[in-house]
């Protein structure tokens, strides 16, 4: 077993802007838990439809595509289930109509952990630009979590539909500069990468990027003594 002391939630949703957004940032923290027998849900804000440098690309097919290689990839970590809200690739902004849709998706799920991407990131370790649609479903997941869900008369009509209130314990915040918890993930890095396999559309060569991102996390593991790990900026809410 790690020996990161990191308790196994009972409930876990991962809240991403694209397709493949949570094999890169949470994957193997995801296998592990899941493995541990944590019940795990993936929220999709949109499918991904300009994730192409083709042109001619026809952004409803490679939809449907993309659509399918999250799914396939969640259930080869044996992800419960996965939903998708549809928003315009490149185009997502921090609107209370989706902040409403993720706090919908908390209060159903009642997760003890929220996953998402870290909302203050402009430049990622300084070696590349956070792109906006992440910053944005970070954001507006974060004030889904805290005070949104909590509060029981936000969107009452939650509560006249069967959904109460709910209280996030913590959020964990990937692709984050300021990370605090170092997630060990030796075991689950290969599946971490099989995950990431089955986005076919987002690869030319997908050996090189998975020597990149095994050595990566490899990296990042030997700051703390572990074969691999994922980082996060972990947030501990108050109860």
């Amino acid at each position: 077993m790690p020996d990161d002391h990191l308790p196994t939630p009972e409930r876990v949703l991962v809240v991403a802007a694209h397709p493949d957004d949570i094999e890169f940032g949470a994957a193997g923290t995801v296998a592990r838990w899941v493995h541990e027998g944590a019940a795990v849900r993936y929220l999709l804000v949109t499918r991904g439809d300009k994730g192409s440098d083709d042109p001619t690309t026809d952004p409803v097919e490679l939809a449907r595509v993309r659509e399918a290689e999250q799914r396939d990839a969640a259930a080869t970590l044996g992800v419960a289930g996965v939903d998708f809200l549809d928003e315009p690739d490149g185009q997502v902004e921090p609107r209370l109509q989706l902040r409403e849709h993720i706090a919908r998706a908390i209060r159903a799920f009642r997760p003890e952990i929220v996953m998402t991407h870290d909302p203050t990131v402009l430049f990622v370790n300084n070696e590349w630009v956070n792109h906006p649609d992440h910053r944005a479903v970070g954001l507006v997941t974060v004030d889904a979590v805290f005070p949104t869900a909590r509060d029981p008369l936000n969107f009452p009509e939650h509560l006249e539909g069967g959904l109460a209130a709910w209280k996030v314990a913590e959020l964990f915040l990937w692709s984050t500069n300021e990370a605090n918890q170092l997630v060990d993930i030796g075991d689950c890095l290969e599946a971490k990468v099989a995950a990431l396999s089955r986005h076919a559309s987002q690869f030319r060569h997908f050996d090189e990027t998975a020597r990149w991102v095994r050595r990566q996390a490899e990296a990042l593991g030997e700051r703390a003594g572990y074969r691999a790990a994922e980082g996060f900026r972990r947030v501990m809410l108050a109860r």
